[in-house]
């Protein structure tokens, strides 16, 4: 299965004209396989136009790294 980070790296893409859009309208459900698609990631969109693709791998979220406070 392919993993979104095997398309390399993110291709940002941009809002031309119109209002500012809340987070939940950068997403899509991709008609093919029902995977939401990020609109801001020409990966994912490219992906997704591919006529008989299956869904991206999930990946693991990053990881968050806890800096000790300072006294």
């Amino acid at each position: 299965m392919t993993k979104l980070s095997d398309l390399g790296p993110p291709i940002p893409g941009t809002l031309h004209g119109g209002d500012l859009i809340r987070e939940e309208g950068h997403f899509y459900n991709c008609p093919n396989c029902g995977q939401k698609v990020d609109q801001r990631d020409l990966r994912q969109v490219f992906w997704h136009e591919e006529p008989g693709h299956e869904p991206l791998e999930p990946e693991p979220e990053a990881v968050i790294i806890e800096f000790r406070r300072l006294k």
